[in-house]
């Protein structure tokens, strides 16, 4: 996650004070949701803990030193999600047919001019079965990106290893990528299962994916986002679904978690709207865009951007849980007859008044 927020002061505040709700989400309540088939359980077996946390430690091993934007290191960890993708069965969704998508953003330097650089993102899609709504898309979103290595803490250690920001969000992706290819058939509506680089130098690679996304995703249109940064640590029992109040996912949301109690993961409001994490994370550059979206996020801790973001304090557990959720909350949305809505305030605020500023 970005240390600071990027273009969130322009209504950060405003939208820390609005009063808003779901606007269509109960109309369905009563109805069986498409995660209780035994297919969907199924499925979401397929997420462990063990693989979560196998995952996380390849991501966040000293050996990747901390992958930063851009280094050798980043194009390592693209190379290897692009061979779980390969090796879950999934379609490539980036430039000519491959899993990467390049893309180049001039970093920030005072009073120096510097070079663009180029840099890699992910992505890989899960077709639809529905000829009528396979060209709509929810899309599962991470950063697999850190800050590389720095100056060393009181240890010696100089790896910013960022296990919990985001090597548990990038596992989370992946483990989810897993469960919709194990489906017996997908769901009518596409997923799209994204990792990132470049969110901690500006959330550069959710825009330019956001902004450009290459074929099929090009074609159709992208309906929902469902982002996560860190998920591995604080509460066992608890994530903080930030964006709840803005569209009806926030309705699905509750719907779903109140359907799945043997999860054990409780789903609740944005407890800390001061900090601007709307605006920190890569959800923000699809819902500037007019997508709906959810940013699942267990808080900041002791260890964040510090060398101590370490493997062994990963819960998970409590990742793996966490994934299923997003996985049957995103089974849901794909199912879905119709794709989801904004609040029509949210969206004048988030959407309508970034549009009239650029």
């Amino acid at each position: 996650m970005r240390l600071k927020a990027g273009d969130g002061p322009m209504v950060g505040a405003v939208l820390a004070g609005l009063v808003v709700g779901a606007c269509a989400g109960d109309d369905g309540a009563g109805d069986p949701l498409y995660g209780s088939s035994a297919d969907a359980r199924s499925a979401a077996a397929t997420i462990t803990e063990t693989d979560f946390l196998e995952r996380v430690a390849i991501l966040a091993h000293d050996s990747m030193r901390g992958r930063a934007t851009p280094s050798p290191e980043i194009e390592e960890a693209a190379r290897w999600i692009a061979g779980e993708f390969a090796a879950i069965g999934l379609e490539p969704a980036g430039d000519g047919g491959e899993f990467i998508q390049r893309y180049s953003f001039r970093p920030r330097r005072v009073d120096i001019v510097v070079p663009p650089v180029d840099a890699p993102n992910v992505a890989a899609v899960l077709m639809g079965s529905d000829p009528a709504l396979r060209n709509e898309y929810v899309v599962f979103s991470a950063h697999m990106d850190h800050v590389g290595v720095r100056e060393p803490d009181a240890s010696g250690d100089s790896i910013y290893n960022g296990a919990d920001d985001d090597a548990s969000g990038t596992a989370a992706v992946i483990e989810i990528a897993e469960a919709f290819a194990a489906l017996d058939e997908p769901p009518p509506r596409s997923t799209v299962f994204l990792l990132v680089s470049g969110e901690e130098r500006g959330l550069h690679g959710s825009r330019a994916y956001a902004d450009e996304p290459p074929e099929p995703v090009a074609s159709g249109r992208m309906v929902a986002n469902l982002n996560m940064d860190m998920v591995g640590r604080n509460w066992p029992d608890t994530i903080v679904a930030i964006g709840k109040e803005h569209s009806d996912l926030g309705a699905t949301l509750e719907r779903v978690n109140t359907a799945h109690p043997e999860l054990g993961m409780t789903a609740i409001d944005d407890l800390w709207p001061d900090e601007n994490f709307y605006f920190r994370s890569d959800h923000y550059n699809f819902a500037r865009n007019g997508v709906p979206v959810l940013f699942f996020f267990n808080g900041t801790h002791e260890d964040y951007h510090r060398p101590s973001d370490e493997v062994e304090l990963i819960d998970a557990e409590k990742g793996a849980r966490l994934a299923r959720l997003v996985f049957y909350l995103g089974l849901e949305i794909a199912s879905a007859p119709e794709p989801p809505e904004w609040n029509p305030e949210s969206r004048r605020m988030i959407v309508e008044m970034i549009e009239s500023r650029q």
